[in-house]
């Protein structure tokens, strides 16, 4: 099958410890040619990714960069309510566009799809309520910086990081070795860990987790009555004002697929506190107190100062016009800035600093009534991502929305607006992951070790030569710099690039 990113479940954050087998069919008498569906399995919560799930693949490094070796990988889910009724190939024909039907035809014939787990022969079978689709897949990562993941602290109750730029904190999208849970859980033996806050992809910094369900409980409602102080630097354009500055301006996504957000009248409130700690005669470093976490906060902010971040990548692109959209002055309408953006990049050769790639742009087109993250549901029709940095869906959730401004997007971040989205628009490999179970095999259900060393007939990405992205491109000039709650207040060294004597 094509590579996650472009099929089903790879827009959806992954779920540990829910992809074991179908379930076991109960024996019953069957009318002249009815076919069995077996109900659906209660899933159970709190499992870990463990041993298994990390002896999929192995990293590599090259050129600066942290790589992982293709893997056969299998997406599993049951039957979305509104393809029942439908056939095979008239959900893949109208809902996952990304690939050809010849395509998936060929996946059928190499036995890569199976239905209730018997292969699937004919995609013209109709599809019946709790019907369990699986989906073998010869995976690809994109690859983070090797800069290496330090622990800044650990006791019994709780891990902290410093982590670094363009490593998303949990699977999602087209990431799940190159995270931080799995770095984690391969590198360092930390397993049953608790996200407590998020990070963009290309934040860098204090990144916090507890060890216990008990201890995320009393952070979390630290979290709830904002008990909590997040302190973060970043170096951005120009000489930025001497006297502290309040930025109170409501921000808006504009789009979860790019992961894209501006200020607007109609968007959530926010309010960033910033200072300036220095100047060098072409940028400022800048401290940045948000006390409200929406998605972009920070780099928004900035960017409608007139200060954007020096090496954003989206906020800081000629696309927003000859002001780089200070003031909220752009001069295009939403979907002229998203094209413009998505040209920029692709004129570079860098649509993967954004979190997606051609596959994801061929796939389909965003929902144009989600354009306020808090209206958006999670159904299928939600305004889609391609999975792959995870920003934007966390700005769904008020609660995520209020533990960090700065959250892993494609949200993306859920990473990261680039938090990921559900996706209705993409091939079998993307497929949203409500009901979804992730698990990890080959064809045969084994672990992914068998694509290592191997090209894929069916892989797309196994035909495609991608431009590497240089060590320098996956850094962006913001960082976590300190974490403060009720009894504990974790920091990490000030970064080299906001140092006095940094030159650029």
């Amino acid at each position: 099958m094509a590579e996650s990113g472009s099929g089903p479940g790879a827009a959806r954050d992954e779920e540990p410890g829910k992809e074991g087998a179908a379930p076991a069919p109960k024996k019953r008498r069957l009318a002249g040619g009815e076919r069995y569906v077996p109900p659906p399995r209660k899933l159970s919560t709190g499992v870990s990714f463990g041993a298994e799930h990390f002896a999929e693949t192995s990293y590599y490094f090259e050129g600066g960069l942290r790589k992982v070796r293709p893997y056969y990988f299998d997406f599993r889910t049951y039957c979305k309510g509104r393809w029942v009724g439908r056939s095979l190939l008239h959900v893949f024909d109208t809902e996952f566009r990304a690939q050809p039907l010849d395509f998936y035809r060929a996946a059928a014939r190499a036995g890569r799809l199976r239905l209730n787990e018997e292969p699937v022969r004919d995609l013209h079978i109709v599809l019946k309520n709790n019907d369990f689709l699986r989906n073998t897949v010869h995976r690809h990562e994109p690859p983070v910086t090797a800069q290496p993941l330090r622990i800044l602290a650990e006791d019994e109750e709780v891990v902290v990081v410093d982590k670094p730029s363009s490593l998303p904190v949990h699977p999602c999208g087209r990431f799940r070795h190159n995270t931080v849970i799995f770095i984690l859980g391969k590198e360092h033996g930390l397993t049953e860990l608790h996200t407590l806050h998020r990070l963009d992809r290309m934040t860098s910094g204090v990144l916090m987790f507890a060890k216990t369900a008990a201890v995320s409980k009393r952070i979390d409602e630290q979290v709830r009555e904002r008990q909590l102080e997040k302190e973060y630097v970043c170096r951005v354009v120009g000489e930025f004002p001497e006297q502290e500055v309040v930025c109170e301006e409501p921000i808006l996504v504009v789009s979860y697929k790019v992961g894209v957000c501006r200020v607007d009248p109609k968007g959530k409130p926010c309010k960033t506190i910033f200072q300036r700690l220095s100047y060098n005669g072409k940028s400022s470093v800048v401290k940045c107190l948000p006390r409200t976490g929406r998605t972009h906060q920070i780099r928004v902010h900035l960017q409608y100062l007139g200060h954007p971040i020096v090496n954003d990548p989206i906020y800081n692109m000629e696309a927003w016009g000859p002001d780089r959209g200070k003031g909220g002055k752009i001069g295009k309408t939403d979907e002229e800035l998203l094209k413009a953006l998505v040209e920029e990049h692709r004129s570079k050769q860098s649509l993967e600093i954004l979190g997606i790639s051609e596959e994801d742009l061929n796939s389909g087109g965003e929902n144009k009534d989600c354009g306020d993250s808090g209206d958006c549901t999670k159904s299928a029709e939600a305004d889609p991502i391609n999975g792959n940095s995870c920003p934007a869906e966390d700005a769904k959730d008020p609660e995520r929305d209020a533990k960090d401004p700065e959250r892993d997007e494609k949200d993306p971040e859920r990473d990261d607006v680039a938090a990921c989205p559900p996706n209705s628009d993409t091939n079998l490999e993307t497929l949203e992951k409500d009901e979804e179970l992730g698990s990890c095999g080959n064809q045969d259900g084994q672990t992914g070790q068998k694509g290592w060393g191997e090209k894929d007939p069916l892989c797309v990405e196994c035909r495609m030569t991608r431009r590497d992205p240089s060590p320098k491109e996956l850094v962006m000039f913001l960082h976590a710099l300190r974490y403060k709650g009720a009894g504990f207040e974790y920091c990490s060294n000030m970064p080299e690039w906001a140092m006095d004597d940094w030159e650029e």
